[in-house]
């Protein structure tokens, strides 16, 4: 639903509004690490609904969403250039960029085990049901013998 992406927005405006307020107060970059770790999991999840079928709303919409998220972003970027070390935020990027790479890898991965055990459950499934059928074959064979072998002469 709509309300979904705008609780995300919020989400992330909140967690962009702590950080600025945490580094008003002298606080560190590395104290608001909660803070960012919400405002980019709530990008993420933007992003993700955006443009695909789990998307609720107008392409407008998202598209403003995600507009708003790159206007706090930059805010964001502002605040790592001027309170943290230099290069932090190139550095932040290549960690994230890194971070979302194997959580794609594990994605990956997790969806291919589960292919490969649906795959060995049908194949499991598949010889049993071979392995069913031949049994009741042979039993309809050794019943049909012995129906021959015990059948009386008229």
């Amino acid at each position: 639903m709509i309300f979904e992406a705008i609780a995300v927005v919020q989400t992330a405006n909140t967690a962009i509004g702590a950080v600025k307020e945490l580094l008003k107060n002298g606080k560190d970059i590395t104290d608001c690490a909660e803070q960012l770790g919400k405002y980019f999991d709530a990008k993420a999840e933007i992003q993700k609904k955006s443009g695909s079928s789990q998307s609720t709303g107008s392409d407008l919409e998202n598209f403003l969403h995600l507009e708003k998220l790159r206007q706090r972003e930059e805010e964001l970027k502002t605040m790592l250039i001027y309170q943290g070390r230099a290069n932090l935020y190139t550095d932040f990027l290549r960690y994230a960029a890194e971070a979302k790479r194997n959580r794609d890898e594990a994605l990956e991965a997790q969806k291919k085990a589960k292919i490969a055990k649906r795959k060995r459950n049908l194949a499991i499934l598949k010889s049993m049901v071979i392995v069913f059928v031949c049994l009741l074959g042979l039993a309809s064979i050794g019943g049909f013998v012995y129906w021959l072998a015990n059948m009386r002469p008229v």
